[in-house]
């Protein structure tokens, strides 16, 4: 399988370039035909790893002016050293390299605390070109329910790092509730955040006991209902106020004054908890509510014996099998390799697609 990512690889940079490989990573409906192609299970979350991990070997910087970094487990928190060791081999600044690296950065941190749906990170692919532009497909597991959420990135899209910044979500599980500050509904509570670590954590504690007298009621008032279901409850659990504030923190942010969201939030020490904490105070002090609706857009299950369970757009979907087909028809692999791989891409189309027909 590693051949034939290699061989798809040296059509698609050959026919298109390395940036438009770069868009077809960040496509989660591509990315998981990939997997389909590879020859692993279409409809699971487990893709992830496989393909990333598949392409890291099947890419070749030489040839294809592309890098791969990080990955699983371990191999993620390598991501700034082989950047640094790709960005050399590129011929980057220093500046650059540095920028690169903090862009891994931030993008991990928005996904494991800026979006707060019970998915902790354990896979992060940084994926960089020649040119400087980079794509990064991440992914959290949820420890309640053992479910994975995937993230699509990619750096021509991204105008903001914390304002609705994805190419995409996909996960099979849309929560009832989830706490999004990347989403544009959240742009006062954002505000409303930085203005609160900027004043004094002493006036601060004042306003809180003022708001709280009773320091052992909590804010679940503010917080959206949720059901009754014990995985929901447990999932809504929020911090006791003004008890549950990390004070040392917010006296370093409070020296530190951010000058913006994005730098609050990459402060080191700032984590969930406090991302959650400063929400719920602004929506008390302020009345600035942030957005509990859950971002995920797509599903690992696309088409067959699932169904479409979220809106595909049909276009993209037809010219990301097109570009799979046609590759691996002129992938030079062996005629039952590539027959193998047309069946899966078939199993994997929608029944109702005339692509599925026509493969």
């Amino acid at each position: 399988m590693q051949k034939l990512a290699r061989e798809i690889v040296n059509l698609i940079v050959d026919e298109y370039g390395p940036d438009h490989f770069l868009e077809h990573i960040s496509d989660p409906f591509w990315f998981q035909a990939l997997g389909c192609v590879l020859g692993y299970d279409w409809h699971s979350s487990g893709v992830t790893t496989v393909v990333t991990g598949i392409l890291k070997k099947a890419v070749i910087p030489e040839e294809h002016g592309i890098v791969v970094c990080g990955g699983k487990g371990n191999a993620s928190r390598k991501t700034p050293e082989e950047i640094m060791t790709n960005g050399q081999r590129f011929g980057f600044s220093d500046n650059t390299i540095k920028s690169i690296q903090y862009a891994s950065r931030i993008i991990a941190k928005v996904d494991n605390t800026a979006i707060q749906a019970g998915y902790q990170l354990y896979h992060h692919a940084f994926f960089l070109n020649e040119d400087r532009k980079w794509a990064v497909v991440q992914q959290g597991m949820c420890a309640l329910d053992r479910t994975a959420r995937r993230y699509h990135w990619l750096s021509d899209n991204v105008r903001s790092f914390v304002v609705e910044p994805h190419n995409a979500i996909a996960c099979d599980v849309k929560r009832e509730k989830a706490l999004d500050m990347t989403a544009k509904q959240s742009e006062g509570c954002r505000k409303a955040s930085v203005d609160i670590v900027k004043e004094s954590p002493n006036r601060l504690k004042n306003t809180l006991v003022s708001v709280l007298p009773n320091s052992q009621k909590t804010l679940s008032q503010w917080i959206p209902t949720v059901s009754e279901d014990s995985f929901r409850q447990r999932q809504a659990e929020f911090m006791n106020m003004p008890r549950g504030i990390n004070w040392k923190t917010m006296k370093k942010l409070y020296d530190f004054q951010p000058k913006n969201y994005e730098e609050l939030l990459a402060f080191r020490g700032v984590g969930p908890a406090t991302v959650r904490g400063l929400a719920l105070v602004a929506d008390v002090i302020y009345g600035e509510k942030p957005s509990w609706k859950d971002p995920v857009k797509y599903s690992y299950a696309y088409g067959g014996k699932d169904g479409v369970p979220f809106p595909v757009d049909r276009e993209a979907m037809d010219k990301s099998i097109e570009i799979l087909r046609q590759t691996v028809k002129e992938a030079r692999i062996g005629d039952k390799e590539r027959i193998h791989s047309l069946q899966r891409l078939r199993a994997f189309v929608p029944q109702s697609s005339e692509d599925s027909k026509e493969l």
